[in-house]
């Protein structure tokens, strides 16, 4: 397993670096087979009397699918602690749902769609970005369900999730509603559309944990 401890406005000592490497281990001990790499940044705020919080994010990369967890408080090694108990539950989440969706697998004979992952999605094209983005991901996107979508999501920590949606082979976007709980889905709009900004092809989708409803 490779191991990178990365420090913003922070300097990585050997003690905080021995510290991380002990406890992201630990973390991560049951899940090695799964485990590819993992990036861990430490981070201080600039002005400690504004925002006195210390962050630890790690990100792990397992067989293709990224986990990610970030947590804060006023003493890094604190943050450090908190992060490895979440990414192992994170991992544990990950390990159960691979082993339920092995139990499904295909009976002998069914023929399986297999979707190859393009690998360089940028080519020869420059990006062109406004001054205001200072910084750029590119990532694979194989077509995946929109329940699957939602895995990842719930994986790596974030509010969305973009994704090449299996059924229609557009880019789709599934998200946390902050207010009114659940997921939605923001899906490409066809033609000129209904009134109140409708698609012509339907509303939004919101999910739930049992079941699919029309926002």
């Amino acid at each position: 397993m490779k191991l990178v401890i990365q420090g913003k406005n922070v300097e990585v000592t050997t003690a905080i670096h021995e510290y991380v490497h002990q406890k992201i281990t630990k973390a991560v001990s049951h899940f090695e087979q799964l485990t590819t790499e993992v990036d861990v940044h430490l981070s201080v705020a600039r002005n400690p009397r504004i925002n006195p919080k210390q962050t630890a994010e790690v990100t792990i990369y397992a067989n293709g699918t990224v986990i990610r967890a970030q947590e804060s408080s006023e003493n890094l090694y604190a943050s450090i602690d908190l992060v490895a108990d979440k990414i192992a539950r994170q991992l544990r989440k990950y390990k159960e749902k691979r082993q339920d969706k092995t139990h499904n697998l295909p009976k002998t004979g069914e023929i399986v769609n297999e979707h190859p992952v393009v690998e360089d999605l940028v080519g020869n094209r420059a990006p062109e970005l406004p001054q205001e983005v200072v910084r750029t991901k590119y990532f694979a996107m194989p077509p995946m369900t929109i329940d699957e979508a939602l895995e990842q999501l719930q994986l790596i920590d974030h509010d969305f999730y973009m994704f090449r949606n299996a059924e229609t082979e557009e880019i789709n976007v599934i998200y946390k509603r902050s207010h009114h709980g659940g997921y939605g889905v923001i899906q490409p709009r066809h033609g000129e559309g209904g009134s109140n900004g409708k698609s012509a092809q339907g509303n939004t989708e919101v999910l739930s944990s049992s079941k699919s409803t029309k926002a």
